[in-house]
């Protein structure tokens, strides 16, 4: 009987990795054909063969860099890339039309909705309609009072203080390469943290440990943005329904996510919520839906740690290559601050600091966070340059390509303060600062190998 259930068992183990096998192998075959389905042959205009081709990589580092230069040279300051059935557009009135005259009629959508649903369930940056406003409506609310902005600054200082500092004098005038744009990441993700949760998960202690929470929300948003690059959605469908690959690890850091912010929100209920200042607790006095909650919560930290981060790092790379802005800075600096013996200047300080404040956005207009923005037209539409959009079609505007961006301010204060500490103590040497930028495909923009500099601490 024992011989015969043995038997049975092995027969049935051959049996399942054969079907398993032979699932994998069909799933490749197929996958392979809906590749060559969605590359759409037919279209041989010379666009998108340069995308299926990917010829554009011979001219330019970046995708965005190729669609710029595209719009550039169209006359209408639209282009079509047909294979991806995507308008995209750098025309000013087309997005004031997508975005005010008829932004009703662009939401959106669901296919990027369901790219990002499990990360972002209906969070702000998820959603559209009366959720959208709703929140927007209530972070404006929430974020706009001179008490939440004096609350930010506050731990702004006090990460720059007691971390930031006292990190780059440890590798100062040593020759040990520092990866700053991992060091902005960290600095941020511990502030958002702070300011969301009221936690502080420690990234920028001397170490440079990486907690648990902080290495799940990489991974999920990583994964999440490489859903976008699949060349079908029912690939990275089929993935996630049998919890393989890239799906079963974010599936897993959602988990850890999903943990971590129940338990913030059940230390919240234990406690008078009400009286604590993080924007858990503003939230939670208004909306009783615990899920509703960690879908808000989780959206204001993939803003508030990624924008901030990118846009630092783009601004110190673009410093490396123009000296003269940096010495303009500090001379602002100087004549601002005076011979205070305080290392970190006030919120009114820096609002007499324009030419730093006209560096930043110039910057942030060479280099938005986010290069481009997608929409799904709900019905047929003309955009004021002419052009016909289809009910369904994807149409992206694209402020990298357009050099402007919407006004952030706390994220401004918080790159302020972190610009005047940097350039007020130490010097920042970028290695081979004659490369232009390679960016990594992301939700928002990251260089490709991070930005590794020397530390040099200034003279007193």
């Amino acid at each position: 009987m024992d011989f015969e259930l043995s038997l049975w068992f092995c027969s049935m183990t051959t049996a399942f990795c054969f079907v398993f096998f032979s699932f994998t192998l069909l799933f490749s075959l197929f996958s392979l054909l809906v590749f060559v389905l969605r590359s759409k042959l037919w279209c041989n205009c010379e666009i998108c063969q340069a995308f299926l081709t990917s010829s554009w990589t011979k001219d330019f580092n970046n995708l965005c860099d190729w669609y710029t230069h595209l719009l550039k040279k169209s006359a209408t300051g639209t282009i079509h890339i047909h294979v991806l059935g995507n308008i995209i557009t750098a025309n000013p009135g087309n997005v004031e039309h997508m975005l005010k005259t008829r932004f009703e009629n662009y939401p959106k959508g669901k296919p990027f909705s369901t790219l990002l649903g499990d990360l972002l369930g209906r969070g702000i940056f998820n959603v559209d309609g009366a959720s959208w406003k709703f929140q927007r409506k209530m972070s404006s609310l929430e974020l706009g009072g001179v008490s939440v902005r004096a609350h930010a600054f506050d731990i702004v200082k006090s990460e720059i203080q007691s971390r930031f500092v006292p990190l780059l004098s440890s590798v100062s005038d040593k020759e040990h390469v520092l990866d700053l744009q991992d060091v902005f990441r960290r600095f941020s993700f511990d502030n958002i943290c702070k300011f969301s949760f009221g936690l502080d998960p420690c990234c920028l202690e001397l170490s440079l440990l990486v907690s648990e929470f902080a290495e799940a929300f990489d991974l999920a948003s990583k994964f999440s943005a490489q859903r976008g690059l699949a060349s079908s959605s029912f690939i990275w469908k089929v993935k996630r329904l049998l919890n393989l690959g890239t799906e079963k690890q974010l599936r897993e850091a959602i988990k850890t996510l999903d943990e971590f912010a129940q338990e913030m929100i059940d230390q919240r209920l234990e406690v008078e919520f009400s009286e604590r200042n993080d924007l858990l607790s503003r939230f939670m006095g208004t909306i009783n839906d615990d899920k509703y909650l960690r879908d808000i919560i989780i959206s204001f930290l993939l803003a508030g740690r990624d924008t901030v981060a990118s846009g630092l790092t783009s601004f110190f790379w673009l410093l490396s290559q123009h000296p003269e802005v940096e010495s303009a800075i500090r001379d602002e600096l100087e004549r601002v601050m005076g011979s205070s013996d305080e290392q970190l200047a006030s919120f009114n300080q820096m609002r007499e600091m324009h030419y730093l404040h006209a560096a930043l956005y110039e910057s942030l207009r060479l280099f938005p966070p986010a290069q481009f923005d997608s929409k799904f037209a709900e019905e047929d539409d003309i955009l004021p340059d002419g052009t016909f959009v289809r009910k369904g079609t994807r149409v992206t505007y694209h402020p990298y390509a357009m050099g402007r961006m919407e006004r952030k301010e706390i994220a401004v204060m918080e790159m302020k303060c972190v610009v005047l500490a940097i350039i007020k103590r130490f010097k920042i040497h970028v290695p081979g600062n004659d490369q232009a930028p390679r960016f990594v495909p992301g939700l928002t923009a990251t260089l490709r190998g991070g930005l590794p500099v020397l530390v040099q601490e200034r003279e007193a």
